[in-house]
């Protein structure tokens, strides 16, 4: 019994805590940043559920908001992180034609080789190609980056999140809620700022509250208002840009994830059905039977 009460104190303790965190305001921050450091419990502030298109069950993507995505991606992002996993045949689910996209391949060099003189060689990579990283190698990236190499963005979406604690988790399931990336990837790059009054982050690093590892991460602010120019008219803002950035990482992490939910679909429906029919069945076969 004593086991179970505990349980619960810490669980519910848990999620006050949390709770704290998503609604702390700037005096409460000093607080909650010592608190974390503390304990070794980030985020310091946990991400704000954003509004998606491909979220639920019936969630479709947003081309149009995945192009801008991808321009950001390869205006801003690329200088630095890579998208290993990623062909550029598959820009064509973006809504580009065939030729857009050897088009867009074009801009790109990849090495090839060997030739026949078994050397190594650069050409203008081509629709089967995956997009090229930015350095050679893990090492060249490490060292151009204060010896932590940026992480691949291919599946960042999926690997990155933040736990939501009880009991919003088991709400999770019936929701299919599955935008824990996006919602942590859009935080932490609208979440830079200066440290409250009384923090002090080492030396070379920013202050984030929403950073998962951390009180400050290496990397400065990558984007801010303006610095990409949309064609559509939508708002070249930070926040406008992180979404849509978040949206584009969320489809190289699972690009068939409209098809995944319409199977999902599919099957319920066939499962009801096929309930039913059983139902029927046995009701059938037993109604001129004693009990």
């Amino acid at each position: 019994m004593k086991k179970l009460v505990t349980s619960i104190a810490l669980i519910a303790a848990m999620a006050g805590f949390s709770g704290q965190a998503m609604a702390a305001g700037e005096g409460d921050l000093a607080h909650l940043t010592e608190h974390a450091a503390q304990t070794g419990h980030y985020p310091i502030l946990k991400p704000h559920e954003m509004d998606w298109s491909f979220a639920g069950p019936f969630g479709k993507y947003d081309k149009a908001q995945l192009q801008r995505g991808l321009k950001v991606y390869k205006e801003v992002c690329s200088a630095c992180h890579s998208l290993n996993l990623v062909a550029f045949r598959t820009l064509e689910h973006l809504g580009y034609s065939e030729e857009q996209v050897k088009a867009f391949a074009a801009e790109y060099e990849v090495q090839d080789g060997p030739n026949a003189d078994g050397e190594m060689y650069m050409r203008k990579a081509v629709p089967s190609d995956h997009f090229p990283s930015p350095f050679p190698n893990k090492e060249a990236a490490a060292a151009a980056n204060n010896g932590a190499a940026p992480p691949d963005f291919s599946l960042i979406a999926k690997a990155r999140g933040v736990t939501r604690g009880f009991p919003t988790f088991v709400f999770d399931i019936f929701t299919q809620y599955q935008q824990g990336g996006p919602d942590y990837i859009h935080a932490l790059l609208t979440g830079y700022q200066e440290p409250p009054e009384g923090i002090t982050v080492a030396e070379g690093t920013h202050y984030n509250p929403y950073f998962i590892a951390g009180q400050s991460l290496a990397m400065a602010q990558p984007i801010s208002d303006g610095q990409v120019t949309y064609d559509d008219g939508s708002p070249e803002t930070l926040d406008q840009y992180s979404r849509d950035v978040s949206a584009f990482l969320m489809w190289t992490a699972e690009p068939h994830l409209e098809d995944r939910k319409r199977t999902g679909f599919m099957v319920m429906v066939f499962l009801v059905i096929f309930s039913a029919l059983v139902y029927l069945t046995k009701k059938s076969v037993y109604a001129n039977k004693e009990h």
